[in-house]
């Protein structure tokens, strides 16, 4: 890959700079992914039926979705006590995902599960294109589509079918980082603020966002009025909703005591290490390899030399996956936002014939497709 100029300037795409059909790259990115994950609908769908189980409440009402839509319907303040004493708290969960499914459901003939899946659905919709137009910036229109597509058969995609917050931070982050790559900060920041009251991964974008302006202020010794403007803004929404925790419970660190009775306190990776100590040598060993991939899709990332901001989210959204005490089995979902982890394989399908991508992402789509609906239709994700 060439080398990028700044931070936040666009590389040479790999590969023919012409377009890569008639249609437009976008329309192309949009049905690509709608066409991976009506895949996986229907995926559920059979495997529902042969079991005679119920897919679509696998998708609106088990685990997480059932905590957002108690939100939407009766607010905060919902409690549970578990047999050996730990408090879960409603508190835990940011509010921008079940206050949507109440104005939804407000003006729509739905209730708030479904209005959950509409806005799940829709919000993958506009992640597959931000994430394209991100794509298309450091690596040309082709590589656009195949990365939206990718993203869509990631082997927790299903996640994206759910009434889950994933795919709408992911829409917001990915809008948010394409404002940066166009020097758009103020954009950028609005939509990061809006991120920070889904998820608390917004971490990694306030970071990202930050960690650009700083860069671009050592080489060039000034910042605009309106980079300025954008890193101020970019943390406000994560910031109000800690802060709104803090003053509820009477604590400033309230949000974080709410979370670790949850077990997602940041212990810097040692849950994970004793989990896997923990294991057979066997498969304590694939697990380790398995953990490996991201870090070397990270460095795959780096000599690609993908712009800053895109970088840090990523490297960001990871590390903040591992470094948590949250259940194992989550932490493949925690990362699917990172999604400049498929820019490196994008790059490489885009140099194949479309003859022989498709077949690749078809396989792919119907293999995350199967894995969708036996872990939907199984325990599920936590």
């Amino acid at each position: 890959m060439p080398r990028t100029a700044s931070p936040t300037s666009p590389t040479t795409p790999t590969g023919s700079t012409s377009p890569i059909s008639p249609i437009s790259p976008t329309l192309l990115a949009l049905g690509g992914y709608a066409v991976t994950r009506l895949a996986g609908l229907l995926a559920l769908a059979v495997a529902a039926a042969a079991t005679g189980e119920d897919g679509l409440h696998r998708l609106k009402g088990r685990w997480d979705s059932v905590w957002y839509v108690r939100i939407a319907e009766h607010g905060y303040g919902h409690r549970v006590t578990l047999p050996n004493g730990d408090v879960h708290s409603d508190l835990a969960f940011f509010p921008l995902l079940p206050a949507l499914e109440r104005g939804l459901s407000a003006v729509l003939p739905v209730d708030a599960a479904t209005a959950g899946l509409l806005v799940s659905w829709t919000a993958g919709l506009v992640a597959a294109g931000g994430i394209a137009k991100c794509g298309a910036h450091v690596a040309g229109p082709r590589v656009g589509v195949l990365l939206a597509v990718l993203w869509g058969v990631y082997p927790t995609a299903f996640v994206q079918s759910m009434a889950y917050t994933e795919t709408l931070f992911t829409a917001l982050a990915a809008w948010s980082l394409y404002a940066v790559l166009r020097g758009r900060w103020i954009p950028a920041g609005v939509l990061c603020a809006a991120a920070g009251l889904t998820r608390p991964t917004a971490a990694a974008l306030i970071a990202a966002l930050g960690i650009t302006a700083l860069v671009a202020l050592v080489r060039e010794r000034r910042l605009p009025a309106r980079t300025v403007a954008g890193v101020l803004i970019a943390p406000l929404g994560w910031l109000a909703y800690v802060a709104h925790v803090g003053v509820r419970e009477g604590s400033p660190t309230a949000y974080f005591d709410v979370q670790a009775a949850w077990g997602n306190s940041i212990d810097g990776g040692v849950a994970l290490a004793l989990f896997i100590a923990g294991l057979p040598w066997p498969a304590a060993l694939g697990l380790c390899a398995a953990l490996a991939l991201p870090v070397w899709l990270i460095v795959l990332c780096v000599r690609q030399r993908q712009p800053l901001p895109l970088l840090v989210y990523t490297a960001g959204v990871v590390f903040v996956s591992l470094v948590g005490a949250a259940y194992f089995g989550s932490r493949p979902r925690l990362m699917m936002p990172a999604f400049g982890l498929l820019l490196p394989p994008a790059v490489a399908l885009a140099r194949v014939r479309t003859r022989t991508a498709v077949p690749v992402l078809a396989g792919l789509a119907l293999a995350s497709g199967a894995y969708g609906a036996f872990t939907l239709l199984g325990s599920g994700p936590p």
